[in-house]
């Protein structure tokens, strides 16, 4: 997911101009070329050092967990998917200060996104799943247990 990301961003830099729109899905999705040195909807702009900061920290913590986690497959994929965000965005911010978007939606108001920014939504909403999943499993158990009391 790191190289699909790293991929897509050279291409668009490469063949598409800065904040043109071209469409990709009519109505839907087109594929645009913006700099962005803040996180969603440009909030922090210009705290490189923080995001540096972040990156390092969410890299080192996210990898003991995926040790840590490693025979849960839908914890292992859910942090990989978080981990290549990640990555993908830290190499971003070290290259060029910013990090390169182009997904833009045309039937919502928003932010413009890149494949990292999916990887990391999608992570975490698989993690939030098999937690809540995990909670549900272990209320039943415990509800049987005192059936059985």
């Amino acid at each position: 997911m790191v190289g699909a990301d790293q991929v897509m961003k050279a291409w668009v830099v490469s063949h598409i101009s800065m904040s043109s729109f071209h469409q990709l899905l009519p109505g839907l999705m087109g594929l645009t070329n913006l700099h962005n040195d803040g996180a969603a909807w440009s909030m922090l702009e210009g705290q490189q050092w923080f995001f540096t900061l972040i990156s390092i920290l969410a890299i080192a913590i996210l990898g003991a967990l995926l040790y840590r986690y490693r025979e849960n497959r839908g914890l292992t994929i859910g942090l990989a998917l978080i981990m290549a965000g990640t990555i993908g965005n830290f190499i971003d911010r070290l290259r060029f200060h910013y990090v390169v978007d182009m997904f833009q939606t045309e039937f919502i108001n928003f932010p413009v996104f890149n494949i990292a920014d999916a990887c990391l939504t999608v992570g975490v909403i698989i993690i939030v799943i098999k937690v809540l999943k995990e909670d549900e499993h272990a209320d039943a158990g415990q509800k049987a247990s005192h059936k059985h009391s």
